[in-house]
């Protein structure tokens, strides 16, 4: 996949880095960027020699919400800016929906859109200093996209308290909170970790990865015996797969198995 003026693009070692490339506008996302992302992440799940996608941001930032100038309100009418909002949802919902694993870099600034994509993230890595926050309300609008995926992040107290008030947190107390995994001291530590992170993440299975995710989807907040029922289904499945099969081999063998060795 190319590079575009929003989004710069590169492959190698089983992993897509997609870093958002507005630097100039703190990477603030537009219709533009929106739509190179949800094209990301279909050429990511169709490519087999990816295994993990990583989102970045250029310039030392990630993202600081929308585009006002983008969203401008003038010479649009009601339908035209519910369906515009509406496609940020829409990023949010594929982000969920990706079958491979997804992680989040973020540094300098997480806000707004950018929040909400930490929130969909399975593995979020944050620059210790950087700044999460949901500002809408400071300027008379609504987290109307993005709510609903912080909510399910972190609950709905912590919830409250962002979005109605519009309060920055930085990186430690985003990790406190649950929203990011990891809270690392400037550029250097954020690399360490991630370059961990993904030495211990193609240790994985694909199909495997594909079918926790979708199981951990499924489930409610309560454990009931039909969910169980369904997770019964899914691990019958996974062992008689070729991965299980490979998997239980290798561990009977004591030798890596297969997808472990370092793709290309």
């Amino acid at each position: 996949m190319a590079d575009t003026p929003v989004l710069h693009l590169h492959q190698g070692g089983g992993v897509m880095y997609a870093s958002l490339n507005r630097p100039q506008v703190k990477n603030a996302m537009n219709f533009a960027m929106v739509d190179e992302l949800l094209a990301a992440f279909d050429t990511a799940e169709a490519d087999d020699s990816v295994r993990i996608l990583v989102l970045r941001g250029a310039g030392g930032i990630f993202c600081a919400g929308g585009d006002i100038k983008d969203m401008a309100l003038s010479g649009k009418g009601r339908a035209d800016i519910a369906a515009g909002n509406r496609r940020f949802g829409a990023l949010l919902e594929r982000a969920q929906a990706f079958k491979k694993l997804l992680i989040v870099v973020a540094e300098g600034a997480a806000l707004g859109g950018g929040f909400g994509l930490v929130c969909v993230s399975d593995v979020a890595i944050a620059e210790a200093n950087c700044r999460f926050g949901m500002p809408e309300v400071t300027l008379g609008v609504i987290p109307a996209q993005i709510a609903p995926f912080v909510r399910a992040r972190i609950g709905l107290t912590h919830t409250r308290r962002l979005a109605l008030t519009g309060a920055m947190i930085d990186g430690k107390d985003a990790r406190k909170l649950g929203l990011v995994h990891y809270a690392e001291e400037g550029q250097e530590g954020v690399d360490k970790r991630l370059k961990k992170v993904l030495k211990q993440s193609l240790k994985a299975a694909p199909d495997a990865v594909a079918a926790t995710k979708a199981l951990i989807a499924s489930c409610g907040d309560s454990v009931t015996p039909e969910a169980l029922d369904r997770a019964a289904d899914a691990f019958t499945d996974a062992i008689l797969s070729d991965e299980g099969r490979e998997g239980t081999r290798a561990f009977a063998e004591k030798r890596p198995a297969a997808w472990m060795e370092m793709p290309r």
